[in-house]
């Protein structure tokens, strides 16, 4: 079982950054594919960002430019740092992992079998 904790969200103004962390409580997340996905009230969840046990990175095409995944294995620690928000960035952010990898594809294809709890991220105009 794998157990993932985050912190990091907040209310911020459009244009602002925030940067999102996520701790795993888990021997290592070396082998493990990572990554965020988030929903808002009413709508569908995305997946924003994968990263391998490579580095090699995916993002929605919503975000791409503007977030950055990155991992810390030897701190367990996931990140996701995010410029440049926009309001329709307002949502809880989910932290997810996968031992079986990313796949090809989009972070929304990526089967995630464990998630945290989630951390709130507000963007006013």
């Amino acid at each position: 079982q794998v157990q993932l904790v985050e912190s990091g969200g907040g209310s911020m103004q459009a244009g602002g950054s925030l940067r999102l962390s996520c701790v795993a409580s888990v021997y290592s997340i070396s082998p493990y594919c990572m990554g965020w996905f988030r929903q808002a009230p009413g709508k569908e969840r995305e997946g924003v960002a994968s990263i391998n046990s490579d580095g090699i990175t995916r993002y929605a095409a919503s975000v791409k430019g503007r977030f950055t995944i990155s991992r810390d294995n030897a701190k367990n620690t996931l990140y996701l740092q995010m410029n440049s928000l926009k309001p329709e960035d307002t949502a809880m952010y989910y932290c997810a992992a996968n031992r079986w990898g990313c796949g090809s594809g989009t972070p929304d294809t990526v089967n995630f079998r464990y998630r945290g709890q989630g951390t709130q991220v507000t963007v006013s105009s």
